[in-house]
């Protein structure tokens, strides 16, 4: 699929088109922006670099080279990318636990609520900003140039997001591969890596007990079939609930065979080769998904984004027919009122939110870059909100129709069984399969639908990462003459070398670590909320709608400009201050608390997004000269691309015009 080229056919097109702002030249979309022409209040000594001027036009105007951008063959690529791309393990994984953690159909409320006046507002923001600048998550912030640094953020939160997301998948193929046996490894004991402690069912072990009215230890060591330590403990106890230091062979298939588990993060042991082996592997197939720009992932997406619906609607239909099935879905909607007046529930819901629609790591802004000028990507918004939402609602049902089944076969309650994150993925429902017929079939295809979840949403990341990166680099230097292939194989490549710490028997601990800080809710919605100020305050919520409407054709609702201006901060701001002030110390399965220099380095990662917003403001500042109000109208000063020539108001073009007999003044706008 060869994707269609914006052109525009004017031969030399001359200053005076322009409002009030800076030209920027671009050559094959993959050059930083520079300004050709500095923007009012541009002092002399606030250029940042220093080139030759641009040629004239007879009129002595600044006349452009052509400028052309990939886009989308069909905007079907756009939408399936997005789909892929925001849904992703977290609908599958986490929304329906909190669902059933906050008061089951109550949920929907707040969760709802925050979709519209948080999720889709800054889900528009960042679509529209690409798609308006044409360029990717990092010189997308051309439009106010002081607050680039966010571009920079959501590039250092999406490098992170990138590094450590990958070994869901191959954990994940790791399980796969294990499938493809008679009897799958996990369900029984008896293996090399089990323990004394192993036990099977223990439903039988209480069924057990119940029928003897005073078994002696003589009768039960002689009645067969033999018991191991654990559940003799159990039974001469007379008690039904788990013994302690009883574990079932799904959790040591987990912690003993998979992630070879040490004592804590100061313990890294050896290197798993069996998971080096599924990490080259995995990191071969995201390449070469995404390794030729859209192209390759316009084309790749249509199997990955539609065939893990497919999965579910085969693992629901296979779900409502088990034992149980009804009650686990019951548990699940079951309405608690009394949740609604609880802050916890409120938090989890935005929380949520800015996680499953992958706001704030810049990938969304570089795909909306590929869009033609006048897509509707208002439409597009809410369409994409309503799937990503509504992905989540549905995988409810698969879910706890399984855990249902798997509460009745234990006979437990099912809040014993239910999970959230990894132990859901790899412990309940893993276990949940071995209770099944043909179980190494539905574990093969739940782990493939897994798997496929988790590409398109990984390589989408990482064309996110290549876009930024290209749009970065200096087009006639030795790095802006780089292939996009070569770029993106140093980005894997070095994303591999860290991952090489998450693969080693302390591992799961340095994933944690990348998992609670790096990409967390805390520099998310610091992230979103620095957004919605620069645009609403800075660039002005009403230009940046009217920016939009000379995209689509028509004015967005002005509640956008509301929830930009006012809601959505405010809501940013009350979530992150929550998850401040109730912060705890990092634990693992609440029985190992992380050390004082862990936590210090889970910090670190964080405030390596987080300080890139402050500081570049105050490095813009410092380095630009002339008296502070000159320098935040130069640096809050736009730097247009070509493609803005053909609708900007012709008459506020003078303003850029240079004083007659100079030349323009070229320089770079990246740090």
């Amino acid at each position: 699929m060869s994707p269609e080229l914006e052109e525009n056919n004017q031969g030399e097109i001359s200053l005076p088109q322009l409002e009030a702002g800076s030209l920027s030249e671009e050559e094959g979309g993959g050059g930083a922006a520079r300004p050709l022409v500095s923007g009012p209040g541009a002092g002399p000594g606030c250029d940042e670099g220093g080139g030759a001027a641009p040629p004239l036009t007879q009129d002595g105007a600044a006349a452009l080279p052509v400028v052309e951008r990939e886009t989308w063959t069909r905007q079907m690529d756009f939408i399936m990318s997005c789909v892929g791309f925001a849904v992703g393990l977290g609908n599958v994984w986490r929304f329906p636990y909190l669902c059933y953690k906050n008061g089951g159909g109550v949920f929907l409320i707040p969760y709802l609520l925050i979709v519209f006046i948080g999720g889709i507002p800054v889900f528009f923001l960042e679509i529209a900003l690409g798609q308006f600048m044409k360029q990717g998550g990092v010189s997308a912030w051309n439009i106010v140039p002081l607050f680039k640094g966010l571009g920079l953020a959501s590039m250092v939160i999406v490098f992170f997001c990138n590094t450590y997301y990958i070994m869901i998948l191959v954990w994940g193929l790791y399980f796969l591969f294990h499938s493809f046996t008679n009897q799958l490894p996990w369900a029984s004991c008896g293996h090399p890596w089990n323990t004394p402690n192993c036990t099977q069912d223990f439903r039988r072990a209480c069924h057990n007990r119940s029928l003897a009215a005073s078994p002696s230890p003589a009768n039960l060591l002689s009645s067969p079939p033999p018991l191991n330590l654990s559940l003799l403990q159990l039974l001469l106890n007379g008690s039904c609930s788990e013994a302690e230091g009883m574990r079932s062979p799904v959790i040591e298939f987990w912690e003993r065979k998979v992630l070879r588990l040490s004592g804590g993060l100061h313990e890294p042991g050896d290197i798993s080769y069996e998971l080096v082996l599924c990490l080259i592997a995995t990191w071969i197939i995201v390449y070469f998904c995404m390794w030729k720009g859209v192209k390759s992932t316009g084309k790749v997406v249509y199997f990955t984004a539609l065939f893990p619906y497919l999965v579910l609607v085969v693992l629901l239909a296979h779900g409502v027919t088990l034992p149980g099935a009804i009650d686990g879905i019951v548990y699940y909607l079951k309405p608690d009122w009394s949740k609604l007046w609880e802050a916890q529930v409120w938090i989890d819901a935005g929380t949520q939110i800015f996680f499953s629609y992958a706001i704030g790591l810049g990938a969304l802004t570089a795909l909306g870059s590929y869009n033609r000028f006048h897509n509707n990507c208002y439409q597009d918004a809410f369409l994409l909100a309503m799937i990503n939402s509504g992905t989540s609602f549905f995988a409810g049902f698969v879910v706890f129709s399984v855990l249902g089944f798997m509460a009745a076969e234990q006979g437990v309650d099912i809040s014993k069984v239910a999970e959230s994150g990894p132990g859901l993925a790899f412990i309940a429902y893993p276990k949940a399969v071995t209770l099944m017929p043909l179980a190494p079939l539905w574990a093969a295809l739940f782990f493939f639908m897994l798997l496929i979840l988790g590409l398109d949403s990984q390589f989408v990341g990482v064309e996110g990462l290549i876009t930024g990166i290209m749009d970065m680099l200096p087009p006639k230097s030795a790095l802006g003459s780089l292939r996009r292939e070569v770029v993106a194989a140093i980005c894997c490549f070095l994303c591999f070398l860290i991952d090489m710490s998450m693969v080693t028997e302390g591992g799961m601990y340095v994933f944690q670590l990348f998992d609670y800080y790096s990409a967390s809710g805390i520099t998310l919605l610091w992230q979103a909320f620095w957004e919605c100020v620069v645009i609403a305050w800075v660039y002005g919520a009403d230009r940046f709608m009217d920016d939009v409407a000379r995209m689509i054709g028509y004015q967005p609702l002005p509640y956008m400009k509301w929830c930009w201006s006012y809601i959505t901060p405010s809501v940013c701001v009350a979530v992150f201050l929550f998850h401040v002030v109730n912060y705890k110390p990092l634990t693992y399965n609440t029985t190992y608390t992380y050390p004082l220099w862990g936590e210090a380095l889970g910090w670190a990662l964080a405030l390596s997004s987080m300080l890139c917003i402050p500081v570049t403001v105050l490095y813009k500042l410092l380095r630009c000269k002339g008296s502070l109000r000159e320098r935040w109208q130069h640096l809050t000063t736009p730097v247009w691309g070509r493609h803005h020539l053909e609708y900007l108001a012709p008459e506020s073009g003078a303003k850029l015009l240079p004083p007659a007999g100079t030349k323009s003044t070229l320089f770079e706008s990246v740090i």
